[in-house]
């Protein structure tokens, strides 16, 4: 077994503990640092059980609110717009991502407040764009974080795709979408958990893009084998736990 197997191994044993913590009423930032110094995880581990593993309450709650992406279908959607550009095109990097325990894909980056528009975001919003063309919701609001540097460039770029692509909606930057996420009445699309915990209806979308991505387009992008090598999923009694999202 090589040293990437076996660090697998225990990163999977520090997720077990690390869960095992939480469903025995923890606190989640004392038992990520126990568990994290006991496995000597380092940063880019311990990110992996932060964004990933969560008690089987809140798993299991979240999963409840959680709907395909056909879902969307003449529904009005809003799109927390940083949080789901920012996986797409780390999914597209090939920098680590996860699959949570409750079925939703994290990045690790934590790239939010240093979030700058590349060639690869445009890319990532092409790849959105045919996405929600192709699952037709009515309306699509992108909300975009206005203390991240040049966000209104890159909501007044979203929407100029949008109405190029005959997508109604909009994009907007502004101070705290929060705001508007948690009290939307129709589709929410995050892997927030904060929204997702105070919100009826929650698509991964940008999960959705990246596997549907990945089955439909195995090269079309430079490295890409077809399937997502460098999603983390963790290993559950119950196989139902650990199962890709349609």
């Amino acid at each position: 077994m090589d040293g990437s197997a076996v660090k697998l191994r225990e990163l999977q044993k520090a997720a077990h503990d690390f869960r095992y913590l939480l469903n025995h009423g923890y606190q989640r930032k004392a038992s990520l640092e126990l568990v994290g110094n006991r496995y000597q995880l380092t940063a880019d581990e311990r990110q992996l059980l932060h964004r990933g593993v969560f008690s089987d309450g809140d798993a299991a709650s979240r999963r409840k609110k959680k709907i395909s992406p056909r879902q969307i279908h003449g529904h009005d959607l809003v799109i927390d717009g940083h949080n789901v550009l920012i996986t797409i095109e780390a999914g597209l990097s090939e920098r680590p991502l996860v699959l949570g325990d409750d079925g939703f894909i994290r990045d690790i980056s934590g790239l939010s407040g240093n979030f700058r528009k590349t060639g690869r975001t445009v890319q990532a919003l092409e790849y959105l764009l045919d996405f929600l063309k192709r699952m037709k919701p009515r309306r699509t609001f992108f909300l975009f974080d206005s203390p991240i540097p040049r966000s209104g460039e890159l909501a007044l770029h979203v929407r100029n795709r949008m109405r190029e692509e005959n997508l109604l909606g909009d994009a907007v930057a502004i101070r705290v979408p929060e705001k508007l996420l948690l009290g939307f009445p129709g589709r929410v699309a995050t892997s927030d958990t904060a929204i997702i915990d105070r919100s009826k209806a929650v698509v991964d979308l940008a999960g959705s893009v990246l596997m549907d991505l990945f089955r439909r387009r195995p090269q079309s992008t430079a490295g890409h084998s077809g399937s997502i090598s460098f999603l983390v999923r963790w290993k559950r009694k119950n196989p139902a736990m650990h199962r890709l999202p349609s």
